[in-house]
């Protein structure tokens, strides 16, 4: 009969990974309610404007966005996936091309 010394590595492992176990994929994705989930169908009536503080605020707060990002023309930018977060895509004069969640 084996001590419970040498079974002690064995029990530690298995109950670590009963333990760790993550819940399935489609919990994780589902959004809670006050998440800050990100619309931006609504805000065409500010394509073509300038990009300002005031412009930025205004998106945010009407598509229900946590954050902001500005993305110039050919600037680099993550492709991390945020709910929470309103693209405001330019042009080259620094005019709203168009409005992105993401």
């Amino acid at each position: 009969m084996k001590s419970a010394a040498a079974l002690a590595p064995i029990i530690l492992a298995v109950t670590a990974c009963a333990t760790t176990a993550s819940p399935p994929p489609a919990e994780q994705a589902r959004p809670t309610p006050d998440a800050g989930q990100c619309d931006a169908g609504g805000l065409d009536d500010l394509v073509g404007q300038p990009a300002n503080a005031e412009l930025g605020a205004k998106a945010r707060d009407r598509a229900g966005a946590r954050t902001i990002r500005w993305i110039q023309p050919g600037m680099a930018v993550t492709m991390d996936y945020r709910s929470d977060r309103l693209n405001i895509h330019l042009d080259g004069q620094n005019m709203v091309e168009r409005f992105r969640c993401g």
